[in-house]
């Protein structure tokens, strides 16, 4: 799972989430840095505060682990789909690192559909909705052009291709 790690990714949600909790990066590895699921609780409760109600900043790895499942239960709450949410072993027991940044990455880009939040967001701009409204006549416009599938294209034809109907040899 290591080869398919992207360093540059997890730099940039690393900056992002720091950015968001108005504090320095610190040193060492990705994934030595959110293990535990304090940092990650209190980056939801920042974007959504009251989201995490009890964070063990301290205690068994059972305890440290449920700081990990409240994150991801505040996140789909937040509206981050259930598939992109990272399972709590891919972070714990670094069964899956590069899941946990796509599913970080994914967080800091549904942050731009909340207006409420300001602060800094992740990744490209969502698109929005661009409905368009077509009149009858606008719909039917094109009924008396002949396209491409209708056998017309500029002259061309298939003549003289001379493979058709011969048998193939070898």
């Amino acid at each position: 799972m290591s080869g398919k790690r992207d360093k540059q990714l997890e730099s940039e949600v690393l900056n992002w989430i720091f950015a968001v909790l108005g504090e320095p990066v610190p040193k060492g590895e990705f994934e030595d840095i959110l293990k535990d699921g304090v940092i990650l609780c209190n980056l939801i409760n920042k974007l959504a505060p009251g989201s995490v109600k009890k964070i063990q900043s301290k205690g068994t790895n059972f305890q440290l682990m449920e700081n990990i499942q409240r994150f991801q239960a505040a996140v789909k709450a937040y509206g981050l789909p259930q598939e992109e949410i990272f399972q709590t072993a891919d972070l714990f027991e670094r069964r899956n690192i590069s899941q946990v940044a796509l599913s970080l990455f994914a967080l800091g880009r549904i942050t731009q559909k909340h207006p409420e939040w300001t602060g800094p967001t992740l990744g490209p701009k969502m698109a929005e909705k661009n409905e368009r409204h077509f009149t009858e006549e606008q719909l039917r416009a094109h009924e008396g052009e002949l396209n491409l599938q209708m056998g017309y294209n500029k002259g061309a034809s298939q003549a003289g291709i001379g493979s058709f109907g011969n048998t193939r040899h070898m």
